[in-house]
């Protein structure tokens, strides 16, 4: 499956305020931002997931690298929290373009894992996008994506948003920042996005199945593995599906918790 073209958008935001305003609202430390791409997120005051995104430097301002989707969405949630800070935020007119090798000049490495290659934001990006196995990688790097494991009842820490460098526990204050804080720090993860291997090829879709009984659902799958959201405590037993054996549970540093 080839990277597509088209399912990103770039929001662009300039004023005086911008950085601090957004400081005030995604879950990860803007300040990073003079180091590279930062990823976020922007919760609920309830701590579940609204959008996912890179924070991008951008010559004399900054942009918001989002899934097309969700795009509007963010753009109208920002704008509802901008009140009177000096923030303009609109769609920019960017291009982005991925890769694994090879950066051209101005690309930025993929903050999420090291095996997810670089981005690179202009007008003609397009003409330097490289083709990519992104569902693959996605499995084998326990990626989540919007549409596919992210959803608006998504909390980022099952999501492994910690792992990815998505959140700053020490950052102070943002929107949904004492749940996410307290899923840290005062309870165990009880379920959690993994990656799930098979003698057999996986469906989508499917029920994952101990003894029987549910245990979690199966959301991506790649051959005979797949990103799978499962209760925890049965991450160490052979579990099954409708149509494949023997599915085991790869043990992820991202639910050491």
């Amino acid at each position: 499956m080839v990277t597509p073209l088209n399912n990103r958008k770039v929001l662009e935001l300039k004023g005086s305020d911008c950085k601090k305003f957004l400081q005030n609202l995604v879950s990860n430390d803007i300040n990073l931002l003079d180091q590279g791409l930062v990823y976020s997120a922007l919760l609920t005051p309830q701590g579940k997931y609204i959008a996912d995104f890179f924070v991008v430097p951008l010559e004399d301002t900054m942009g918001v690298d989002v899934h097309a989707e969700l795009a509007k969405t963010l753009l109208e949630r920002l704008n509802i929290y901008k009140l009177r800070s000096d923030v303009e935020i609109k769609e920019a007119d960017i291009s982005v373009a991925l890769g694994l090798t090879n950066p051209p000049k101005g690309a930025l490495t993929d903050p999420r894992h090291p095996k997810l290659g670089w981005r690179l934001y202009s007008k003609d990006a397009k003409e330097f996008d490289q083709p990519v196995n992104w569902t693959k990688l996605r499995v084998d790097y326990v990626i989540p994506e919007y549409g596919s494991e992210l959803n608006d009842e998504s909390y980022i820490l099952e999501m492994g948003f910690e792992r990815l460098h998505g959140v700053d526990f020490k950052k102070g204050c943002y929107i949904g920042q004492e749940v996410t804080a307290r899923m840290k720090h005062k309870t165990e993860l009880r379920k959690g996005l993994v990656k799930i291997s098979s003698e057999q090829d996986i469906s989508n879709g499917e029920k994952l199945l101990l003894n029987d009984k549910p245990v979690g659902s199966v959301l991506t799958t790649y051959g005979k593995s797949a990103l799978a959201y499962v209760r925890l405590k049965n991450r160490d037993a052979i579990l099954s599906t409708k149509n494949s054996k023997n599915i085991v549970v790869d043990k992820d540093p991202i639910l050491s918790n």
